[in-house]
């Protein structure tokens, strides 16, 4: 089972390049610009392209396996994680980025057994940067192994967030307590990528001590929660308890020393429903 896997991870680096190829591609040109659940929830054809594309090479090789796609569920397709073998795609991770060509835009692809991950490809398009990880074989980036930061001290730390699609009043002002609350620890800086995927990323690389946030998807972190466990670094809920991918929260943390201090910051809310599993 183990050489099947391995094989599926093989064929996911490989659609995530072609992938990332159709995305440098697609920035040369104007960008046809949708919406979905609001007027900065942004998705473009690339986005809808990109996903047919990893889904097509994967179901010619493995006709069996499950998906959830974030273009899919925003088509109408249930998202729902079940034991069975899922892969668990981001086409663009980042599509805001991608429409004002800003250069952090990746292709995300989580692989899922018993609602366990088993490998986690994010692919940095225009950094060229490729981010794998495989159970219990450890992290990598494009095949030099990633280390988390060994910085147990908040106050030496750089912390990575984002703002999200919602522009309610009330999760507005919850984001920014969280916000004003860490920065006044104080730490070293708080930054952003734009791209869950690449914040974890970032995480494992050991350039932050941590990143959260509030609003994101599946799909936004399937792959990178393992690219961070493996690099040596935890992920829990926002408020202390185990991380719940279905449950659109998350903190990534090099330690369980950063991330329960990064927790004790957060003005917790909770106006996402929680995605489905069977």
């Amino acid at each position: 089972m183990a050489d099947l896997w391995q094989n599926a991870m093989d064929h996911a680096v490989a659609a995530a390049r072609r992938a990332g190829q159709v995305v440098r591609e697609a920035l040369q040109d104007d960008r046809k610009v949708m919406t979905k659940s609001s007027s900065v929830d942004l998705v473009t054809q690339t986005d809808q392209k990109v996903e047919q594309l990893i889904i097509q090479s994967v179901r010619e090789k493995f006709p069996k396996h499950r998906f959830i796609g974030e273009e899919s569920v925003a088509a109408g397709e249930p998202c729902v994680l079940t034991d069975g073998p899922t892969w668990i795609i981001d086409p663009i991770d980042g599509t805001t980025n991608f429409v004002h060509a800003f250069p952090f835009v990746a292709v995300s692809i989580g692989f899922s057994v018993n609602k366990q991950m088993e490998f986690g490809v994010v692919y940095s398009c225009l950094e060229d940067k490729m981010y794998t990880a495989k159970r219990g074989k450890g992290a990598f980036c494009n095949g030099e192994p990633l280390q988390v930061s060994n910085q147990e001290d908040i106050k030496q730390s750089i912390i990575a967030t984002e703002f999200g699609s919602s522009r309610d009043p009330e999760a507005v002002d919850k984001i920014f307590s969280s916000l004003r609350n860490i920065l006044c620890i104080p730490v070293h800086g708080v930054r952003g990528a734009g791209t869950a995927a690449i914040n974890m990323c970032l995480v494992a690389s050991g350039c932050v001590e941590a990143y959260y946030e509030i609003g994101i998807h599946v799909w936004d972190v399937a792959a990178g929660s393992l690219i961070v466990s493996e690099a040596g670094g935890v992920l829990m809920d926002v408020e202390g308890g185990e991380v719940d991918l279905m449950s659109r929260r998350v903190v990534a943390a090099n330690s369980r020393t950063i991330g329960e201090r990064i927790v004790k910051q957060i003005d917790s809310f909770s106006p996402y429903q929680r995605m489905s599993t069977n």
